[in-house]
């Protein structure tokens, strides 16, 4: 059987016009390459090359036989680069952990249309508000929002940015209990909140102009575990809350809601994944890392602590 090596050496001197520079060309001594060609002629039975003294020629056996020889060549390169394509292409499963409310009002509408850009991905996505150990739980990335980025020997971490939320009433809360001047003033409005202790009671960790804070303390009124949920209660004047912004703007600009004490709110709260630094290097994993990246860092990020 034809050694398909001395194909594409034959290829390489006929089309470079020599050995000498089909040998730098590859790296080969020209020695080796004259003896490959020389034995790939005693196996076809016929002589490719026209040697002399000064030139190298092809003859009309080798000019046919070199259209395939290119040809197998350039297939080959071809097949080569077409694995290494299908080794970068994003492809396969990727499972992600979000927030709900991430998930409900920026990741759940981005993912379709990094869906659609490669459409040999799948994903599957857990929406949970509790911490996702991804080595533990099989997952590829991680979403979080938190106050701190924590620390981990086995985790790398991609930040997204700071986001925020605001301290908001309803218009007609505001306007049956006075103008809020002062955090301490907050204690005349009632509030709902997504959770509170056992006696009832929540805090809110606020910061304001030049460094400083407060810490509101009260019992909520209403208690859902829902955003979009909560966010009803407080157009319906059931009390005050704190909510995203990207939830809060349009009814402030539409004069539902008002921003209680601008300049004061809780820390912002730092968007960020948390993956195992071996998924980064699945094509399919990275690329979603990036995209995120691009869709969810910087002003236009519009989410909430969870």
């Amino acid at each position: 059987m034809l050694d398909l090596n001395d194909m594409f050496y034959f290829a390489e001197v006929a089309e470079r016009g020599g050995f000498a520079a089909a040998g730098r060309a590859l790296g080969i001594p020209k020695s080796r390459l004259s003896r490959r060609v020389a034995e790939l002629e005693t196996q076809l039975g016929v002589q490719l090359l026209q040697r002399s003294t000064r030139s190298l020629s092809l003859t009309p056996a080798g000019e046919v036989y070199l259209r395939h020889c290119a040809a197998m060549r350039d297939a080959a390169q071809a097949a080569g680069e077409a694995v290494a394509q299908a080794q970068i292409e994003p492809r396969g499963t990727i499972r992600i952990s979000c927030p709900v409310t991430l998930a409900h009002t920026r990741v759940g509408r981005l993912l379709p249309v990094f869906m659609s850009r490669y459409p040999a991905v799948r994903v599957e996505m857990m929406v949970v508000n509790r911490p996702v150990d991804p080595i533990e739980e099989g997952v590829d990335i991680a979403l979080r929002v938190r106050p701190v980025i924590e620390n981990s020997a086995t985790l790398v971490v991609k930040n997204f940015g700071i986001i925020r939320s605001v301290l908001v009433a309803s218009s007609e809360l505001v306007r049956l209990h006075g103008p809020i001047e002062k955090p301490e003033e907050l204690a005349r409005l009632d509030s709902v909140a997504m959770s509170a202790s056992s006696d009832g009671r929540q805090s809110w960790h606020l910061q304001g102009p030049g460094g400083a804070s407060y810490v509101h303390q009260h019992s909520p009124r209403y208690v859902a575990g829902d955003l979009a949920t909560l966010a009803f209660a407080v157009l319906g004047g059931i009390g005050a809350s704190v909510l995203p912004d990207y939830m809060c703007l349009p009814h402030i600009r539409s004069g539902e809601l008002v921003e209680l004490l601008p300049g004061w709110g809780p820390p912002g709260g730092i968007c960020h994944a948390m993956f195992p630094a071996r998924r980064a290097q699945v094509p399919a994993v990275r690329k979603l890392i990036d995209f995120l990246a691009e869709n969810l860092g910087g002003a236009e990020m519009r989410a909430v602590l969870t």
